[in-house]
């Protein structure tokens, strides 16, 4: 049996770890070329690259939704959905046809996606609508005007506008005032990617989602890589990541 090339769309390491122990225990013969966690890392590397024989994908990356990548480019190969969305959403892939897997991924359930993958091994059988699909999981247009925030036994609220950033990692996420002031919030950055308005904010890199008032001064390190000086000051160092800079630079200007 010939090997099989995947690629994986995942932006969450334990994830894409697991899928990829399931996947070397269910079929030996994957060969995962690479695991991409970002629209913009996988368009760079389908427009480098040979077409894989099968796509993993989760929905939700780094930067925006993974259908993104099927609309700016030409890929005709089949994709299997890894998913956290609920149950109402997974309809848009019986819809049009799609395998999806509902995380946490169940190797049974893998594995019977993977059969159905050797069956159909042709780039028409899993050819989707991409802009209907999109359409399901758009994010909410009324974005979050306040935030609730935790001192000792107190709740009280904080405006959105006066958030100058939000600074996180895998187990919580700090907001930052105007002032200076900072609290832990109940979010995680990609959640909050879908209820900020993207006109005033902007995910720079894993650990900073900025405002736009809240940046002083920006320094240009390398051709693809700046760093920002926040106001106020952010406790370690604020990198613009090389994979969204081109994309940072646009939304400065728009």
């Amino acid at each position: 049996m010939s090997d099989v090339r995947v690629i994986l769309l995942e932006d969450e390491q334990y994830a894409a770890d697991a899928l990829i122990e399931l996947l070397a225990q269910i079929q030996p013969n994957i060969q995962v070329l690479a695991v991409l966690e970002s629209v913009r890392q996988a368009l760079d590397w389908f427009q480098k690259n040979p077409s894989p024989d099968l796509i993993l994908a989760d929905i939700q990356l780094a930067d925006g939704l993974s259908f993104r990548i099927f609309e700016q480019t030409q890929i005709q190969t089949p994709v299997i959905f890894t998913t956290a969305f609920d149950a109402y959403a997974i309809k848009a892939f019986q819809v049009n046809s799609l395998h999806y897997l509902l995380k946490p991924v169940d190797a049974a359930e893998l594995r019977q996606a993977l059969q159905k993958f050797e069956k159909n091994r042709s780039p028409q059988a899993l050819a989707p609508e991409w802009g209907q699909l999109a359409a399901f999981f758009k994010p909410t247009p009324n974005w979050r005007s306040r935030f609730t925030v935790q001192q000792g036994e107190s709740l009280f609220y904080i405006e959105t506008a006066d958030i100058a950033y939000f600074e996180g990692d895998d187990r919580y996420v700090v907001l930052t005032t105007r002032q200076g002031k900072r609290h832990i919030i109940d979010y995680l950055l990609r959640d909050l990617e879908t209820l900020l308005d993207p006109k005033r904010f902007f995910r720079i890199n894993r650990s900073f989602i900025v405002q736009i008032d809240a940046i002083e001064s920006i320094t240009l390190m390398s051709k693809s890589r700046l760093t920002l000086r926040l106001k106020p000051a952010a406790k370690r160092e604020v990198i613009v990541s090389a994979a969204t800079a081109s994309e940072f630079k646009a939304w400065l200007e728009a």
